[in-house]
């Protein structure tokens, strides 16, 4: 059969994930798509941008999109949060909801509800989570989502486990139109060099200090410079807080936080350049009142082009 025979034979869709806070959407796409695409964390609000991740098969290929968690709120940072999980369904072909049952439903699963009521494309609804979920959470769950969302694909799965990800991808598969491949076949992201290490550091700050620091802060990359001659990348990068006072939360006693983060973020980033010898200078500034700053907001919210 010729090339263009087999493309025409493909699948390709563009999927949006939307979810409350620490659904497991993130954990989800990284699994997927078996690399680290989306920052995952314990503390909710960590996804501030459309993230998208690549995975293709012999099927096809599926564009993920992992929007902020859905969170109502009055400030600044919560409705630029909204606006991008709304723009992106408007640009799907298939959306992907996840619930974490482990949670009561509120305000915000409500909302979420709203708006997939009105799309007009297939929905997948994913009870995440499975892992851990008693029967009763498990039935109450499904219960909700058949009787507001009937006409929905109604699935249960672990993303963290990696349990119920292959019924998820048939149902998508299923949906998605034929058509060529947008990326090439081994890429899993199309993220820029400088969101994904920042991405990365911001992460394991996060993670480390969540419960110390407000994870209201954005990593910059300063500067990534090659020596191909002694195969090696220098990058440099820094950790931006609110105010001068949370620069020492970062750096801890003797510089112990700092260290941690360096090491932990210097494992990942070496995946990226993994023939090249990789020096990481990781540093902390402060941007003083930069909350109301709307370049600020900007920067944190800068759009993966």
């Amino acid at each position: 059969m010729e090339r263009e025979d087999r493309e025409r034979l493909l699948k390709c869709a563009t999927v949006t994930l939307i979810g409350r806070p620490s659904s497991g959407k993130s954990t989800l796409v990284n699994t997927i798509c078996e690399m680290k695409v989306s920052i995952t964390s314990p503390a909710p609000q960590t996804t501030r941008n459309a993230i998208r991740g690549i995975y293709t098969d012999q099927r096809g290929q599926l564009i993920f999109t992992d929007t902020p968690g859905y969170h109502l709120g009055g400030r600044e940072i919560n409705r630029r949060m909204q606006e991008i999980t709304v723009s992106s369904l408007d640009d799907s072909d298939v959306v992907l909801y996840l619930l974490d049952a482990t949670r009561s439903r509120g305000a915000e699963e409500d909302a979420i509800i709203s708006m997939l009521e009105k799309v007009k494309v297939p929905v997948v609804a994913v009870i995440n989570k499975a892992d851990i979920l008693s029967d009763e959470e498990a039935a109450e769950a499904e219960e909700y989502i058949r009787s507001e969302l009937p006409s929905a694909v109604i699935l249960k799965a672990s993303a963290l486990n990696d349990e119920g990800v292959d019924e998820i991808l048939i149902e998508l598969f299923r949906f998605a139109p034929y058509g060529q491949l947008l990326y090439p076949e081994e890429s899993y992201t199309d993220q820029n060099l400088e969101f994904r290490i920042s991405e990365i550091i911001r992460e394991k700050t996060i993670n480390l200090l969540s419960d110390e620091l407000p994870h209201v802060i954005y990593v910059e990359v300063a500067d990534i410079e090659y020596d191909e001659e002694a195969g090696s990348v220098w990058v440099r990068a820094f950790i931006v807080t609110e105010r001068e006072g949370q620069k020492g939360i970062i750096v801890g006693k003797g510089g112990e936080n700092i260290k941690r983060i360096r090491k932990e973020s210097f494992k990942e980033i070496r995946r990226i350049f993994p023939s090249s010898r990789l020096n990481l200078d990781l540093r902390v500034k402060a941007q003083n009142k930069w909350r109301n700053n709307q370049a600020t907001l900007d920067r944190i919210f800068r759009l993966n082009k």
